[in-house]
């Protein structure tokens, strides 16, 4: 896929309201071999997502041997909207609290007076963090009005084929 096909994708309205929500869940290779998948929060900068984690975090080696990821964000109602995203991850060693991992936890809600002591907590556990950059080399959209997953667009055709025979 190239850059422009995936900017046109994640620039879609439905993409937006995807790429504006806090979790996605990342899949990459553990050092082990084995594939992983997890819960991150994460912000969209307009081009890339930023996810930060702690400097001694599992997934730091893995996605040092191989920086090749996979990322989904999805809704919970029905019809689903998925946003699937691949793409390759920079590490980057920050002092303190990079400034998205407070963007990241803006949607949680917290009296200011809980946000005041979140962010004090926060900044006294982590005298550093990491932000894994990660750029997009693939996107699609899922929203089950306009796109569909591919195996159910197989169908939908095969199905077609049989009604018009």
């Amino acid at each position: 896929m190239d850059q422009q096909d995936v900017t046109e994708v994640l620039n879609r309205p439905g993409s937006a309201e995807l790429l504006a929500r806090d979790i996605a869940r990342l899949a990459y290779v553990a050092v082990d071999g084995t594939p992983r998948c997890i819960p991150i929060a994460f912000a969209w900068n307009g081009s890339t997502l930023v996810l930060c984690t702690s400097t001694n975090a599992p997934k730091l080696p893995s996605l040092r041997r191989n920086p090749q990821v996979a990322l989904t964000i999805d809704t919970e109602v029905h019809p689903p909207k998925i946003l699937l995203i691949r793409g390759t991850v920079e590490l980057d060693l920050v002092d303190g609290i990079p400034e998205e991992y407070l963007q990241i936890n803006g949607s949680y809600r917290m009296s200011d007076e809980q946000r005041v002591e979140w962010e004090a907590e926060v900044r006294s556990l982590y005298p550093a963090m990491v932000r894994i950059v990660v750029t997009p080399t693939w996107a699609k959209l899922i929203d089950f009005e306009h796109t569909l997953p591919s195996a159910v667009e197989e169908l939908v055709r095969a199905r077609a084929a049989r009604q018009d025979a």
